[in-house]
Parts: structure tokens; sequence; C-alpha cells
């Protein structure tokens, strides 16, 4: 997990949402344990508390369960879960907003396929234009 934190959520979201990631990616699997409460919040210098926060909201979305005097685990399941929810959001929220800028920028299909890089030959028939910051100088 990434030991940098953001001031656009609370930590413990943030903590939810790396360890979903982590499942997402296959890192974390159906069965595993996850770190301890006391590891990550030593590890990651954050109140247990947050983290213990972080952990419940995975509980309570059915991904994780907690077995008395062992620990928290990921539930049967969980990443077929995940990726119906995951997928919903980003054709809800997130689709739609990359379809509009690609639509504003003009881009085809061909190009999105291909990367970022223009063909040769759509460089080659048009004049490259001047970087207007360069111009100020």
């Amino acid at each position: 997990m990434d030991r940098e934190w953001n001031d656009n959520q609370p930590i413990y979201r943030q903590l939810r949402d790396r360890v979903v990631a982590m499942i997402l990616d296959g890192v974390l699997k159906e069965g595993d344990p996850l770190p301890s409460v006391r590891n990550v919040a030593a590890e990651y210098r954050v109140n247990p508390l947050t983290v213990l926060k972080g952990y419940q909201q995975l509980v309570d979305e059915g991904l994780v369960e907690t077995r008395r005097g062992l620990g928290m685990f990921i539930n049967v399941g969980a990443r077929g879960t995940l990726l119906q929810g995951e997928r919903q959001k980003f054709l809800g929220e997130e689709w739609p907003r990359i379809q509009a800028t690609i639509h504003r920028l003009g881009l085809k299909a061909e190009e999105l396929l291909n990367g970022s890089r223009p063909s040769s030959k759509a460089a080659l028939s048009k004049p490259a234009k001047p970087d207007p910051s360069e111009e100020e100088r």
C-alpha cells in the first residue's frame, strides 16, 4: 500500500479504497487475512481507530468477515462483488466525463486504441503549432 495520504478524502476511506484495489488487483484473494489493525496503524502512522473504521466499512459492505480471535478475512465472492460495483460506478460516473472529453477533443477510436502518439502520417501532414508559452518569451 502507498504510504501517502491525500487531503481529498478521510484516511479511513483511503485505506478502504486501497484494500479494495488490492482485492481487485489480486494481491488479496478470497480467504486471505487482512493485515492486523495494529500493524497497519504502526506502519502507516495512523490511529488504530482510523484503520478499524476503514476495515469496518469493508465488513459493512460484505467484503470482509471478522473471525473472533483470528482477525479479518476476505469473503468468498468479494472480488466479483467489487468488480460489478466498480464497473457500474465507472460506467455511471467516470465514463460520461471521459466520453465528453473524447468528444470535445475530437478523438477517434484509432487514436484511443493506439495510445497518445499521433500517427506519423498525421504528424507530417500538419505543421506543428507553436507553444503559446514560448511565444511570450
